[in-house]
């Protein structure tokens, strides 16, 4: 059974930094690509992140852009989301997400795995 477990979430003041961790078990995703997705109250989940976990290969979404990193541990089938200059409106639940093969795709159904959720909440 394929199990997607993030940690790391919790409440931070405007400007600081949070590193979310999401370990994969069940499966090996050496070949494959993870991502963090969010959603905020009221709003649809939205792509923030992916890497293929083996080239090393990411997309961000544009509001993330030079503040956030996607990184991988292969060997520990992990990915993780440092998250830097953090600002209230990026509180939301943070998703991990996996999917088959190489291509980082932004849609919610083109992913085959979700983790249950960390809560970020960023305070002003």
């Amino acid at each position: 059974q394929v199990q997607l477990v993030e940690s790391g979430g919790g409440l931070v003041q405007a400007g600081g930094s949070l590193r979310l961790s999401c370990a994969a078990s069940g499966r090996t995703f050496s070949r494959d690509v993870m991502a963090w997705f969010r959603q905020a109250p009221g709003k649809d989940r939205e792509f923030v992140a992916g890497i293929s976990m083996g080239v090393g290969r990411t997309s961000y979404a544009d509001f993330v852009k030079g503040r956030f990193t996607i990184s991988r541990d292969s060997a520990k089938n992990t990915a993780y989301l440092q998250m830097n200059s953090l600002r209230p409106e990026d509180t939301a639940v943070y998703f991990c997400a996996a999917k088959f093969g190489q291509l980082i795709l932004l849609s919610t159904t083109q992913y085959d795995y979700w983790g249950q959720g960390t809560q970020v909440t960023v305070s002003s």
